[in-house]
């Protein structure tokens, strides 16, 4: 399996924009015979790597290079995502890319309960405050990234993940090309977006290539105050191909610092401060007058609301996210003998990252002459982990056996505190030496996991039969550290399973179409450190909460595929179980708090969550350039068992589950043809609702995306020269984009659980490849 992998991404690097094409003086002596076979070959590989997963036993849908001409450069691979059935991406910026508004759900699972990698290098749950890894976003530059592997519901046993309880996102980065060139682009877009991005290739030499790249990229907030954000980013790739064996080395840096925007509630729409309300900053009056009517800070003569706002948490001063990333790797592909190849994989992530907001109702200087009514509140997290992977692969008689390991260290340490403040200023720095410390703790994972599977053909190939297993353990050990304001718990959860079976099967009805069904069960690590979960609580909390089941899932589905000159067709059906859903409430009513041991507010397995739904993929190429892709998904997740909190039953069974839709579509024609290059996508989602007992919602959306442009040839002394425009939100409709907080109920819509979707944007960008 990881073998087609690799081979995706070699072929993408291979076939991927002009940049890295070769022209016929580049190739110079290569024969007419031996092109023939490359060519040959890369068919057959393409073949094997369809889009909609082509003799695979599971429903795997696949982008590659092409699928990015719609949006600009720099979109995240996860917004690329938003197109496939099943999935639905929502962000507040045009580029997928502000980690505290982007979100990805699938099949009723949200971002946190997925499985992601990087060439294999596992990149956490994609949480806001991340404990275990880091967004695609920031682990790859854009440009880099030449395809990506979806496979909803069940993932590949070999996915070095602690999270995938609803299917894995493989992404994949260019390799080096052969031959020694590079491509320098420019973006400008609205609200002063700058974006540059330079790539240099070694080219060939014995056997070893490589390339070094980079990005800086500037851009205004789309709503007052139009704050700025900035990004740089590194990334270096080396592969060396020695007879049989390969080698590579991978070296990925970034520094980012986004500015978030405010959270919305339907009040506050209805209120009419609208779509693009966001916070006060520059005005510092405002935010110090809103700040007086906190409860802590409460002065009457100060106090002042004005222009529709009601609640201080209607708006604050300004919030802003820090993160500073490294990650190294390096690899191996050996052959073992005729029929066999090892695969190693070492890793190391360091990562440092502060959240800051501007926190009114906790006081600067209190009790001085100083006092102010706001402090800076800023959540602090450090990881530094390590890890190894590897693989083993046989192939004997009609079994194509495989055995692998994961092993990963990670020290994490997660604080909040406070930092006093006498007046604005500009939040664009790490904070240091704090004024108050609320919390301190540090984190401990240490993860173990092996999975053997084998891959079994019968009747000349027609009868595929996949069997495999996996044993995961996740130990993690939280130390709380003294002098802190609260008091968290020390101690340790671990999430282990002695064997998670798979299997799939799969018939070829005809050499064109096919039927495919699987089974898979998975465990969830529990989740630590920056992103809450069970050992960020109280010690009382952590005890009350003895016996804690991790979450577990159970996928069963089954689909046809059908191919044809001109097009192919995916029609998927599935059935999920997920169990032992986790939640934090507090089971007794308010008399009985403090009275009984187990009334305090914990963690607590509140039951299970059935899925059920179909996903159809249809492409058509009706002549040569033009693509036409359809995908439709219908999901009904539902809850199945009501639980209690606050001394109240939570009548949740039946109901939706939050922030799934039911009903989505997604459209998109493409079109090249002698230099020309267009593409236009249309992405139906359906109602989403955000409380437990559905009765706050968000209606659906339809939303239109567009890119054009044209390459010119060769001239100037460059290889080729390409201009694009890129549109998003091309119709400028405003909508409910993440639901990022959710309820039992909100029956006053006061609820800040919406972040706002982008404006129409407009992008041009200026490329050369040489």
């Amino acid at each position: 399996m990881q073998t087609r992998h690799l081979s995706l991404a070699i072929l993408a690097a291979l076939t991927s924009a002009p940049l890295y094409a070769a022209t016929p003086e580049d190739v110079g002596e290569r024969t007419d015979a031996t092109a023939a076979t490359a060519a040959s070959a890369s068919a057959q590989t393409l073949d094997a790597v369809s889009v909609i997963g082509r003799g695979e036993t599971r429903q795997v849908q696949r982008i590659s290079e092409v699928d990015k001409q719609v949006l600009p450069p720099g979109s995240s691979g996860q917004k690329i995502l938003d197109r496939l059935p099943g999935v639905s991406v929502q962000s507040n910026d045009a580029f997928g890319a502000n980690e505290e508004s982007q979100t990805i759900s699938l099949r009723g699972f949200d971002k946190n309960r997925l499985g992601y990698t990087l060439d294999g290098i596992p990149l956490g749950d994609n949480s806001y405050g991340n404990y275990n890894g880091l967004s695609i976003a920031r682990a790859l530059i854009a440009e880099n990234l030449t395809g990506a592997e979806l496979a909803q519901g069940i993932g590949s046993l070999g996915v070095a993940s602690t999270s995938n309880l609803g299917g894995t996102i493989q992404y994949f980065s260019s390799d080096p090309s052969s031959v020694f060139g590079g491509r320098a682009s420019i973006t400008m877009g609205e609200d002063n977006q700058r974006r540059g991005y330079l790539r240099v290739d070694t080219g060939e030499y014995n056997g070893f290539a490589a390339y070094v790249s980079g990005v800086h990229q500037d851009a205004d907030m789309w709503a007052a105050p139009y704050q700025n954000q900035t990004t740089r980013q590194f990334n270096a790739k080396a592969v060396w191909n020695v007879g049989d064996h390969r080698f590579g080395a991978f070296v990925a840096t970034s520094r980012v610092s986004q500015a978030n925007y405010a959270y919305l509630s339907k009040s506050m729409l209805e209120r009419g401060l609208g779509w693009d309300w966001n916070i006060y900053a520059p005005d510092w009056d405002r935010a110090v007058a809103a700040a007086y009517c906190a409860p802590a800070t409460f002065n009457a003569d100060r106090c002042a609301f004005v222009d529709g706002v009601r609640s201080i948490d209607d708006a604050y001063y300004q919030s802003r996210a820090l993160r500073d990333d490294n990650l190294y790797a390096i690899d191996a592909d050996l052959r073992v003998a005729e029929q066999g190849r090892l695969k190693l994989l070492a890793y190391h992530h360091e990562n440092r990252g502060q959240g800051h907001w501007w926190a009114p109702g906790q006081p600067s200087y209190p009790g001085t002459d100083k006092m102010l009514p706001i402090s800076i509140r800023s959540t602090n997290y450090t990881i530094n982990r390590q890890g190894v992977t590897a693989a083993l692969s046989w192939t004997l008689g009609i079994h194509e056996l495989e055995a692998g390991l994961w092993w990963e260290q990670n020290d994490h340490n997660v604080e909040r505190n406070f930092y006093y403040i006498s007046g604005p200023f500009l939040d664009d720095v790490y904070l240091n030496h704090p004024d108050r410390r609320l919390f301190d703790q540090d984190y401990d994972i240490r993860t173990r996991q092996f999975y053997v599977q084998d891959r079994m053909r019968f009747m000349d190939d027609r009868l595929v039969v996949d069997l495999g297993i996996k044993s995961p353990n996740t130990r993690m050990r939280a130390v709380a550290r003294p002098g802190t304001e609260t008091r968290l718990a020390s101690g340790t959860l671990t999430a282990r399973e002695s064997v998670l079976p798979q299997a799939g099967i799969g018939f070829k009805l005809t050499p064109n179409n096919e039927l495919f069904a699987s089974y898979a069960e998975n465990i969830a690590a529990f989740v630590g450190g920056g992103s809450g979960g069970p050992l960020q609580v109280s010690p009382e909390s952590f005890a009350a909460s003895a016996g804690l089941e991790p979450e577990k899932s159970r996928t069963l589905e089954a689909g046809f595929r059908t191919f044809g000159e001109r097009y192919q067709a995916s029609l998927a059906a599935y059935a999920v179980k997920f169990d032992n859903r986790l939640l934090s409430l507090n089971p007794c009513s308010s008399i009985e708090v403090g009275t009984r041991p187990e009334c305090v507010t914990r963690f607590i397995n509140v039951g299970s969550v059935k899925s059920h739904g179909a996903e159809l993929t249809f492409i058509l190429k009706p002549v040569d350039g033009l693509q036409w892709y359809n995908a439709l998904s219908w999901n009904k997740s539902t809850y199945q068992d009501d639980y209690l909190s606050g001394g109240q039953v939570v009548p949740v069974a039946g109901k939706i589950t939050v922030d799934t839709p039911q009903r989505m579509a997604s459209s998109e024609l493409s079109w090249n043809h002698d230099g020309w290059f267009a593409s236009l996508r249309g992405k139906y989602t359906g109602k989403r609702y955000y409380t437990y007992t559905n009765d706050q919602s968000v209606p659906g959306v339809t939303t239109f995306d567009a890119g054009f442009g044209y390459t010119f040839g060769p001239g100037l002394g460059l290889q080729d020269l390409k201009v694009s425009m890129n549109v998003t939100n091309l119709t400028n409709k405003r909508y409910a984009g993440q639901l990022s907080s959710f309820a039992p109920t909100d029956p006053t819509g006061t609820r800040y659980a919406i972040h706002a979707s982008a404006p129409r944007q407009v992008f041009m960008t200026l490329s050369a490849g040489f």
